[in-house]
């Protein structure tokens, strides 16, 4: 084996040990290390082959992350997603299934109780805020709004 090649699948290995990663962000991390591209394109290949590099399950998992400890919009997923190399077109189906209004709920949840004492106004404040500054557009934000005002009424 090449040792230029051992090298590059060492510190590629070494990179994957944190967290899985796509492909073009292998491709961004070998490239700063200096290593030549037709190097890089062989280590790509042999990850791939032993599924070390998976953009699909990559995205999946990324966006069930997401959902489950930072919900944002799809608009902001999808965004997230390509940022990090990912496809375009993998990106909007693996978000085709997912609603906006479900998941500013779900940003709501993390919050209500910090807003629950707060008036009405300064509660509608921060939760537009909260959601907009997560990608969230109007008609999901709304909804959201109705909902926390619901279960303020109920708590109340």
């Amino acid at each position: 084996m090449d040792p230029e090649f051992s090298k590059a699948f060492n510190l590629a290995l070494k990179y994957l040990a944190r967290r899985s990663k796509t492909i073009k962000e292998m491709e961004r991390y070998l490239t700063g290390k200096h290593i030549p591209s037709q190097v890089i394109e062989g280590v790509i290949d042999r990850l791939i082959t032993a599924k070390y590099l998976d953009d699909r399950a990559f995205s999946v998992q990324f966006i069930e992350n997401r959902i489950r400890f930072k919900p944002k919009s799809t608009y902001a997923l999808g965004y997230e997603l390509r940022q990090k190399g990912v496809p375009p077109l993998l990106a909007d189906e693996l978000l085709a299934g997912y609603d906006d209004t479900i998941l500013a709920r779900k940003a709501v949840d993390s919050k209500k109780g910090q807003w629950h004492h707060l008036d009405l106004e300064t509660s509608r404040k921060k939760l537009m805020n909260h959601l907009r500054y997560r990608g969230f557009d109007h008609s999901a934000c709304q909804a959201a709004w109705q909902y926390f005002k619901e279960e303020k009424n109920i708590l109340s």
